[in-house]
């Protein structure tokens, strides 16, 4: 099994030649995320907005249920189709760790502090990364600064980046990161912070 591409859906030629960077990040990113909490089979793992295979696709030895907006049949392992701002259906704690890898910047902002109530609830640690809003190249459109745009001229922009279409994306700052979750350390890409990651050790 193996994780399948972080631009595998972009169109045009710059996800190509982006697609080498963003790999070798989610493998630094997933060495650190070991480093940090030292997962083992014996961990129960949420992975909240798993997408298509999410953590399984990197850790197929962990015990990791996953958890979507839509439903994923090809997901390899136990499976829920919830939305996490609407409450999970899990018991408190039930979990040694939730993990949310790119995942609360499409929450809407209004909803982002029940979000964060529910993975905090159902688990006794987490691990939550997201893009930095201060990196200069918006993640998911490929564009320049198409994120820091008042939302009209954004939906007019981003209709030339990697997606094609305007998604409804936020991008946090470490503040709102750090409200929601405490702590955050940077992920850098040169002198660039390009992600921030809140860590609670289980």
């Amino acid at each position: 099994m193996s994780a399948p591409e972080v631009y595998r859906t972009a169109r045009g030629p710059l996800p190509r030649l982006v697609e080498p960077f963003a790999q070798r990040a989610r493998v630094r990113r997933h060495a650190r995320f070991r480093e940090l909490i030292g997962p083992d089979a014996a961990m129960r793992i949420v992975d909240v907005g798993c997408g298509a295979i999410g953590l399984r696709g990197l850790a197929p030895e962990l015990d990791v249920t996953g958890v979507d907006l839509v439903e994923r049949p090809g997901y390899p392992g136990p499976f829920v189709r919830a939305d996490a701002a609407d409450g999970l259906p899990f018991a408190d704690r039930e979990f040694d760790l939730a993990y949310c890898s790119s995942v609360i910047e499409h929450v809407a902002r209004e909803r982002r502090a029940a979000f964060a109530a529910e993975l905090r609830r159902v688990a006794r640690g987490w691990y939550v990364q997201t893009p930095a809003r201060s990196f200069p190249i918006e993640p998911h459109s490929l564009l320049l600064g198409a994120h820091w745009l008042p939302r009209r001229l954004r939906r007019r922009y981003w209709r030339l980046g990697a997606s094609g279409v305007e998604e409804d994306i936020e991008l946090l700052a470490r503040a709102e990161l750090e409200a929601l979750f405490g702590p955050a350390e940077p992920e850098r890409f040169g002198p660039l912070t390009k992600s921030w990651v809140s860590v609670r050790r289980p």
